[in-house]
């Protein structure tokens, strides 16, 4: 009966700690479940509250228009296109490039669409400036080698010259030199990467828009225009192949322990 009374007395305690903290009660046994049987207390696990999926926002930038905020110079930022307190870039997108850029209000999501190690592919349409030969497109395919270091191999294909929206600052031509267009996938984001991998292999670029990052996709967006999306978050596949729990987390390998005692034969 003591033991019985004690125990009553330290579950009492740990339910009103509970309750006050906000913890969800675990699962009991039957014999606390008894304990709370005999207190007169209702057991009712708390369930866990799931935070709301993130919103994204999926935005056509216009040429000539920063990929931030606010600007002291007074030049023009999303702040003249976007008015959704909370959101902030995923990435970046060069002032005189065009095309989709992303904006999110989680922290998580960022991350996601923004670190090297889940390799977000993003396709950019680019004008170059002169006729790619296979030469070119075997060394954009194998990786270029930069001043920052060598680059991932990129996807490179030709494509006829698509039906895009009147840029504010006119590209300039050559009589004399031909244009062609060039769809190239990246995993990558480093400061201006695509137009420096086209000018080592002798095609500068005269226009560059990103018309996909992971599966979002710039469709019929004008410049200027946005949506909003709902996104749904789904377990990631594990990083380099390894294992992990319901939660999502890395299952780290338990090394094994030996007994380093010496053992003692007996007679």
């Amino acid at each position: 009966a003591c033991v019985t009374l004690y125990a009553c007395h330290r579950i009492s305690d740990w339910n009103l700690g509970c309750q006050s903290k906000g913890f969800a009660k675990p699962h009991l046994g039957p014999y606390a479940r008894l304990a709370f049987l005999l207190m007169g207390v209702n057991y009712r696990p708390k369930q866990s509250i799931r935070a709301p999926m993130p919103d994204i926002i999926l935005f056509n930038k216009p040429y000539d228009v920063l990929s931030q905020f606010t600007d002291q110079q007074g030049r023009s930022t999303l702040a003249n296109y976007i008015d959704k307190p909370g959101f902030y870039p995923a990435g970046r997108l060069d002032r005189d490039s065009e095309g989709l850029l992303l904006l999110c209000n989680s922290g998580t999501l960022a991350h996601r669409l923004t670190h090297p190690k889940f390799k977000q592919p993003k396709t950019y349409w680019v004008q170059v400036e002169g006729e790619p030969d296979e030469q070119a497109n075997f060394a954009l395919r194998q990786g270029i080698t930069l001043k920052d270091g060598p680059t991932s191999p990129a996807k490179v294909r030709h494509i006829e010259e698509p039906t895009l929206w009147q840029r504010t600052n006119p590209v300039r031509y050559r009589k004399n030199i031909p244009t062609h267009w060039l769809a190239i996938t990246i995993s990558e984001g480093r400061n201006r990467q695509v137009r420096r991998m086209t000018a080592a292999v002798g095609l500068p670029t005269l226009r560059l828009v990103r018309v996909q990052i992971g599966p979002w996709k710039l469709e019929s967006l004008k410049p200027g225009e946005f949506r909003s999306e709902t996104v749904h978050f789904n377990r990631q596949p594990p990083v380099d192949g390894r294992k992990t729990d319901k939660n999502g987390r890395n299952i780290r390998k338990k090394s094994k322990r030996y007994n380093t005692r010496p053992q003692v034969r007996r007679r």
